[in-house]
């Protein structure tokens, strides 16, 4: 499964790239999130791998994100392993103007071990890109009031 998500910021790239990439910021933008805890590699760059957590309605999800680009401020994009399955998300910036910027996000779920996440995905493909559009207008709000 793959989907694409899209928002304009009112905000300049520089504003923008400095609050996506601190971790600091997740628990502005992301519902439900708990963690963030680096394991290994140099913090921030290709190769490197953290665990995030978060509670989701009454049960929770682990995850690890291994960073694969980080050409910032143009790309970030990771691999998302979880006991449910997998996903990579590229995430493109791109500078309209002076004061507003767009971000692109490309998901695609490489691995679904789940059930119901297979069903889920054959039946309401839309709720995994509503999920991100969701965390994206979220992001958007954050950075303008910021």
């Amino acid at each position: 499964m793959k989907f694409n998500c899209s928002v304009e910021i009112n905000a300049p790239i520089d504003k923008v790239i400095d609050l996506f990439d601190n971790p600091d910021n997740l628990k502005e933008w992301q519902d439900g999130f708990q963690s963030f805890e680096h394991i290994s590699g140099v913090p921030g760059e290709p190769g490197a791998k953290s665990k995030l957590a978060y509670q989701m309605g009454k049960g929770s999800l682990e995850m690890t994100e291994t960073i694969k680009t980080r050409n910032l401020p143009y790309e970030f994009t990771g691999l998302y392993e979880f006991k449910q399955g997998a996903n990579t998300m590229k995430n493109t910036f791109a500078k309209l103007s002076e004061n507003t910027t767009r971000w692109d996000a490309e998901l695609e779920y490489i691995s679904i071990h789940s059930f119901m996440m297979k069903v889920m995905a054959k039946i309401r493909p839309q709720l995994f890109q509503k999920q991100t559009q969701k965390w994206m207008d979220q992001f958007r709000d954050f950075v303008e009031r910021s």
